[in-house]
């Protein structure tokens, strides 16, 4: 397997929002570069979990079927990776947010997220 190289280095991350733990982030943006365009929040499964997962959005279930396509990484690294995140970090298990057409993040609702797979 090819060793990734990531789109930061580890002297570029830096304690920005230190202490949230856990998250799941796609290859898509620590080694793309794509900025986060999807994230979730779901319960966490272990104390050291916060729950989140980060995407830029374009993914598909090919691509997240892959496990060499995603791995945990701490809130901070994907913090780090795109600021816009940090306003959210704090919102409840089942939150769900996506950038509009003006890159803004905006809560989705599991039912437009249905509609939106036809």
């Amino acid at each position: 397997m090819a060793k990734k190289i990531f789109k930061l280095s580890a002297d570029e991350i830096v304690s920005f929002v230190p202490g949230y733990g856990g998250c799941i982030a796609s290859d898509r943006i620590t080694v793309d570069g794509a900025p986060v365009g999807y994230m979730y929040r779901d319960a966490p499964f272990r104390p050291e979990d916060s729950g989140w997962c980060f995407l830029a959005g374009d993914e598909d279930e090919a691509y997240m079927a892959d496990e060499t396509k995603h791995e945990v990484y701490d809130v901070n690294t994907i913090a780090n990776y795109d600021p816009d995140i940090v306003p959210f970090l704090d919102a409840e298990e089942g939150s769900h947010f996506a950038r509009d057409e003006d890159g803004i993040f905006q809560p989705v609702e599991e039912d437009d997220e249905e509609e939106g797979d036809d």
